[in-house]
């Protein structure tokens, strides 16, 4: 399972929510359940990345964990919206290609970071 794509991805949860999950929580709930674990992403990285200090309650997060939560809610939000997240991704890389393939390499605010 070293390799999986997103396709694959959406399959397992799809299987996981209809095996052990009895059904998908609704989209309003899931977009609920998506806010809060980037919120608790955004905590990790702020107390690991940023200024602030770990509490004793985060010392034992791990990051990789916090990703996969939010992956995971993505993926379901993904199912219950028919959104093949492939496809999806594979249009977005084109749209930021042609949107900005120069923009970045002209911006000397990034290019000229120390």
């Amino acid at each position: 399972m070293d390799n999986i794509t997103l396709k694959e991805a959406q399959q397992q949860v799809d299987i996981w929510i209809k095996t052990y999950g009895v059904r998908y929580f609704n989209e309003l709930t899931n977009m609920a359940i998506l806010t809060e674990e980037v919120g608790e992403l955004a905590r990790i990285i702020a107390r690991t990345y940023g200024e602030q200090s770990f509490k004793e309650s985060d010392k034992n997060r791990d990051l990789g964990d916090e990703m996969a939560d939010v992956l995971w809610i993505l993926l379901c939000l993904a199912n219950q919206t028919g959104v093949d997240l492939t496809a999806a991704f594979h249009k977005n890389m084109e749209k930021k290609t042609s949107r900005d393939k120069k923009r970045h390499q002209n911006n000397q605010k990034i290019n000229n970071y120390e």
